[in-house]
């Protein structure tokens, strides 16, 4: 699943990013930011309006706010606890 099909509130890790759907300055940001593969993440609000920009993406103790696009250039898995079956 891409990340902006994610669950909100579920904590998920990057494990690939299509940076040839990005521009090159977008991508170069997003990775500064720590948004590349390997990443623990968690969405943590979408917009209201049609196109439900922006969305609000935490990375560690920073949150980062995101267009539709760039979320959709990134697969991730969500993180289960083992012991209980359910999202950590």
């Amino acid at each position: 699943m891409t990340l902006d099909q994610l669950p909100l509130g579920t904590p998920a890790r990057i494990l690939a990013v299509d940076w040839s759907l990005l521009v090159p300055e977008e991508a170069h940001r997003l990775r500064a930011l720590g948004l590349e593969e390997g990443a623990d993440v968690r969405l943590a609000y979408r917009g209201i309006f049609m196109t439900r920009d922006p969305l609000a993406v935490e990375v560690g103790r920073m949150t980062v706010a995101l267009r539709r696009v760039h979320a959709r250039a990134m697969q991730v898995e969500a993180l289960y606890s083992e012991a209980h079956g359910v999202p950590a």
